[in-house]
C-alpha cells in the first residue's frame, strides 16, 4: 500500500471514494474496449497475470516506509507494456484488495486513495504512450528514452497523488515527509526503465505469445 494510516481521516476520506469510483469507471470503460477487441478469455487471462504479478510486486519486492508513504517497485509501466491498460488497471486494483484483505487489513480504509494513486497515473501513462510511440511501433522495439518517459510519467504521477493526499489530510505540516518520500522514489524512477527494457528484450524471444491472447497486441505489432 502507499498512503500511511492516519494521513487522511474522518469525513475527508469520502473524497477517496469519489476519486476511486471515477478511476473504476474509466477502468471499466477500458475493460469493455479490451473485451470487444480481444474477447473475454484474453482479458481474463491477462488480468489474472497482472493481478498475480502486482501482488508479488507489493509483497515480495523490497518496500520500505519513507515519509508519508511507502516506496514500492510497482512496475506499472511494465504491466502496461506487456498486458495493456485495462488488465494492468484490473490487476493493480485487485492486488491492492487482496493485500488489504489478507495481509494488511489496517490499510483497507486507505483503499480508495491507494487505488486512485496507482490507477490515475496508469491512465496518464496510456495517454502519453499514444503521443510518443508511433503507430505501428511494437513495444518490444521501444528506445530507452521512451521507456524512461513512460516510467517517469507513471512514478511521477504516483508521487503527485501521494503528495495530494498528504496535503489534503495534514496540510503543509507534512511537507517534509512528502519531500523525503519524493526523493526516495527517484530510485524507482532510475531502475524501472531498465527493468522495462530488460523485460521487453526478453519478450522478443517469446514471439510465440503474439497470438496467445496473454499479452497486449501492441507488444509485437
Amino acid at each position: 500500500m502507499h498512503i500511511e494510516p492516519g494521513i487522511v481521516t474522518g469525513a475527508k476520506i469520502a473524497l477517496s471514494y469519489v476519486t476511486a469510483a471515477g478511476a473504476g469507471v474509466y477502468a471499466a470503460k477500458l475493460a469493455w474496449q479490451s473485451l470487444r477487441q480481444g474477447g473475454l478469455p484474453s482479458l481474463a487471462g491477462r488480468s489474472v497475470l497482472t493481478t498475480a504479478l502486482a501482488f508479488s510486486f507489493f509483497q515480495i519486492l523490497p518496500h520500505f516506509p519513507v515519509g508519508v508513504s511507502e516506496v514500492h517497485f510497482i512496475l506499472g509501466s511494465t504491466l502496461f507494456l506487456l498486458f495493456g491498460a485495462a488488465p494492468a488497471a484490473i490487476g493493480l486494483a485487485l492486488a491492492l484488495a487482496l493485500q488489504g484483505l489478507f495481509f494488511a487489513p489496517f490499510d483497507l480504509p486507505q483503499y480508495g486513495m491507494n487505488m486512485t494513486t496507482l490507477l490515475v497515473p496508469l491512465f496518464a501513462l496510456q495517454a502519453l504512450a499514444r503521443r510518443i510511440i508511433a503507430p505501428g511501433t511494437a513495444y518490444v522495439d521501444l528506445s530507452y528514452g521512451q521507456a524512461f518517459a513512460l516510467s517517469t510519467a507513471y512514478q511521477g504521477g504516483v508521487v503527485v497523488w501521494v503528495a495530494f493526499w498528504a496535503i489534503y489530510g495534514q496540510g503543509l505540516a507534512g511537507i517534509g515527509g512528502i519531500a523525503t518520500f519524493g526523493a526516495a522514489y527517484m530510485l524507482v524512477v532510475l531502475i524501472e526503465p531498465l527493468v522495462d527494457l530488460a523485460v521487453l528484450a526478453g519478450a522478443k524471444s517469446l514471439r510465440g505469445l503474439k497470438d496467445s491472447g496473454l499479452v497486449t497486441s501492441r507488444l509485437f505489432a
